[in-house]
């Protein structure tokens, strides 16, 4: 592997960004920071635990705060959550220093493991059409990652080796 750079996966809730950065870390055999999983850590509290007793803007900022820090890392796989991205903050950090990788879905797979999971406080009061715009919007954002990887119909192996390949390319 050439670069100390970290690989950082984003994409939307539900896109497989824990699941494939276990497995990438794993694989190259370097560390893992899932921001979201470390959060609750942290906080010894789930992420919909923290919106209902602090609040969006309370999380978002203690986001960002864990984000930046894990980005100072090096040779580390970083799985961000759905909507650190949309940080302009965090967005610049990673598309000017990390290699960026946006696990792109499709929609109606997006959907259906969107509403699967009670574990997502951003949309739970929301219709499917209000999910889709979601989906939407924050797609366009995503798009500003260094590679996109679409991962529609396929197998984690296959996500794990196409993101490496382009890893060790660069």
């Amino acid at each position: 592997m050439k670069s100390k750079k970290n690989l950082v996966l984003l994409g939307m809730m539900g896109s497989g960004k824990s699941t494939i950065g276990n497995l990438l870390s794993k694989k190259l055999d370097i560390n893992f920071v899932d921001i979201d999983s470390l959060i609750e850590k942290l906080t010894k509290m789930t992420i919909s635990q923290i919106f209902l007793k602090k609040g969006e803007k309370y999380f978002r900022d203690l986001e960002e705060e864990i984000t930046m820090k894990s980005l100072s890392a090096t040779n580390t796989v970083i799985s961000l959550g759905g909507g650190v991205f949309m940080n302009e903050t965090i967005r610049a950090e990673v598309i000017k220093n990390h290699f960026s990788f946006w696990l792109s879905l499709d929609t109606p797979t997006l959907l259906n493991r969107i509403k699967k999971s009670k574990k997502r406080p951003i949309v739970l009061k929301l219709n499917d059409r209000r999910i889709v715009k979601l989906i939407e919007s924050r797609a366009k954002t995503y798009s500003k990652a260094k590679f996109k990887i679409n991962c529609y119909k396929l197998p984690k192996t296959e996500i794990v080796k196409r993101i490496i390949k382009l890893y060790e390319y660069c």
